[in-house]
């Protein structure tokens, strides 16, 4: 699109001049690219804004590595895996942990998605042109028993295309509907207020922000160079969370104690900003203190926005240590209890921990999250696919154990323990206790069988067909020289998802303190949540954000042109 407005990109009218349509829709991310062309396909007229350039559209779910939470798949059934509807909602409760009166709607949200996954996802996702990777993983694995945390069996399915796959089918729906003259998309336009009539939400206020040249996920300035108004029947608000805004992270870290340092999984651009101001509107905001941060994150080596971090996606062989290097309690391995990590790393003072491991098991295990670090799978490049697990082979993930300034590498664990202390400028990691610990393990393998729970998890993870082709090393000696050499992954504090948001009920409709829809005004995605301000509760099962963002997407999207 080109700018007729003189500012910005895909703007209509002069500066100032005001946008009319049936729906708006504030933020151009995935949910408000599914509640526009939902919207849209009902014969509404939908306006579009976001405060990024056009580049940026799509927002996060570009950079996503894709993952849906599927239940019951075919791809599932063929890896042997015996899933349903009650067995994944009943993991779903175990690990959400809803406890507060005003997660009743969540629950409510949490029983709909979690029929929607093992109903009608994967057959809506087919028409629409969404293929799947056909080996399931296995994310959060729990460990805590059969009502703990977890997921029982593996449900994390992959878009084929990975997250812009998820994104290309709505935006093309909403360009044919653009050049239909049905659509508009209105870039640099960023909501400072919702505007109601009569006590309905009738439009939205904003700054014009001057053009900007920035490419996906950069920074964009922030200069206001006019002012907006769009009037509508029916807003919805689809802006995101916190993740990029530190400061709204820190302000609202359950028990208030932040990490000093943390990196960003998601672009500057997820502040939150709008989000207030749906709140002196009338919207309920829930649940802020509860939000979903990793701990395995490691700085980009070639960072797009500030503070760009990407999370390893591990397979359970890597010893977890804290910074003074200790082991994690079990269960909390790899791959098991992203949040019971979280908080156990935490508790120690240090906002860091470390994954220590060799050559071998880095190669086989470690996975990246993001489209941009996964290449085949982003280009649906079987050849390129192939080359993943192959020795020497150029991949993110080599340039990245190469390259990267978390990996360190010796050929022993005393020497390991040096390069640990001089990256941290401490000397919290003991040589000799180090190179105990990895010795103790390694006498555990040599056994044959052993007492060492996490050797009894990795055993039984390469039962599963994916595990034991390309997520899990066979059981081997960290010492063993053909698997070397020995590996430190310094891991820091990754920002991503906030689990709270905009109070709704089950037609994506924002509530008010009093538990009635503010007449107008529905949201989706992060900012609501991903449904019912909480569809999570505290913890998620992974694969589960995406989905949230098409399924209260739909929703808001066909609710809204209902009330158009």
């Amino acid at each position: 699109m080109t700018s007729n407005d003189g500012v910005g990109t895909g703007g209509r009218g002069a500066p100032g001049r005001g946008i009319e349509a049936d729906v708006v829709v504030v933020g151009a991310g995935l949910a408000g690219l599914v509640a526009a062309a939902q919207a849209y396909a009902a014969g509404r007229r939908v306006a579009v804004l976001d405060q990024e350039p056009e580049a940026s559209v799509g927002g996060q779910a570009h950079w996503s590595f894709g993952g849906l939470f599927l239940v019951n798949s075919p791809e599932q059934r063929r890896l042997g895996v015996r899933d349903s509807e009650e067995l994944a909602l009943a993991d779903w409760h175990a690990s959400a942990g809803f406890d507060r009166p005003e997660d009743a709607l969540a629950k409510e949200w949490a029983a709909a998605y979690v029929n929607f996954a093992a109903g009608e996802k994967r057959a809506w996702l087919a028409s629409l042109g969404v293929r799947l990777f056909p080996l399931v993983q296995w994310a959060e694995r729990g460990g805590y028993g059969p009502d703990g945390h977890g997921n029982t069996v593996p449900r994390f399915h992959v878009a084929w295309g990975t997250g812009p796959a998820l994104v290309a089918p709505f935006l093309a729906k909403l360009r044919e509907g653009e050049a239909a003259g049905r659509v508009s998309f209105h870039f640099r336009h960023r909501a400072t207020e919702l505007v109601k009539t009569a006590g309905r939400v009738s439009g939205v206020r904003g700054e014009l922000l001057e053009a900007s040249s920035a490419e996906r996920g950069e920074s964009s300035a922030r200069r206001p160079a006019g002012s907006f108004e769009a009037t509508a029947a029916a807003v919805v608000v689809t802006s995101g969370g916190i993740g990029g805004n530190h400061d709204s992270v820190r302000r609202q870290w359950p028990g208030g104690v932040a990490p000093e340092q943390m990196l960003s999984g998601v672009p500057a651009s997820v502040d939150g900003d709008f989000l207030p101001a749906v709140g002196r509107a009338g919207g309920s905001l829930i649940n802020g203190d509860r939000m979903w941060h990793y701990p395995e994150g490691i700085h980009n080596h070639a960072p797009v926005w500030p503070l760009h971090g990407i999370r390893i996606l591990p397979g359970p062989s890597a010893l977890w240590l804290d910074a003074t290097g200790r082991t994690l309690p079990p269960p909390l391995f790899p791959g098991f209890d992203s949040l019971g990590a979280l908080r156990h790393i935490l508790a120690t003072g240090h906002a860091h921990s470390w994954f220590v491991l060799n050559r071998r098991i880095a190669l086989k295990e470690f996975a990246l999250s993001g489209s941009e670090q996964n290449p085949d799978l982003t280009g649906k490049d079987v050849r390129l696919l192939a080359t993943r697990l192959k020795p020497g082979s150029d991949t993110p993930l080599q340039r990245f154990v190469d390259h990267g300034v978390d990996f360190l590498q010796a050929e022993n664990p005393a020497a390991l323990a040096g390069q640990m202390n001089d990256l941290t400028g401490g000397h919290l990691i003991d040589p000799a206790a180090l190179e105990q610990l990895v010795r103790d393990r390694d006498r555990q393998f040599s056994s044959g069988m052993g007492k060492d729970p996490q050797l009894a998890a990795i055993r039984a993870a390469r039962r599963f067909a994916t595990d034991k082709i390309m997520r899990v090393a066979p059981p081997h000696r960290l010492l063993d020289p053909r698997h070397g050499p020995l590996l430190a992954v310094r891991l820091s504090v990754l920002t991503r998802k906030s689990l709270g948001g905009l109070h709704t009920d089950l037609q994506s409709r924002v509530l008010d303190v009093t538990g009635a829809p503010v007449p107008g005004l529905f949201a989706a995605g992060e900012a609501a949540g991903f449904g019912g301000g909480g569809i999570h509760g505290y913890r998620a099962l992974e694969g589960t954000f995406l989905g949230g963002c098409l399924f209260s997407g739909r929703a808001a999207g066909r609710a809204a042109a209902s009330a158009a």
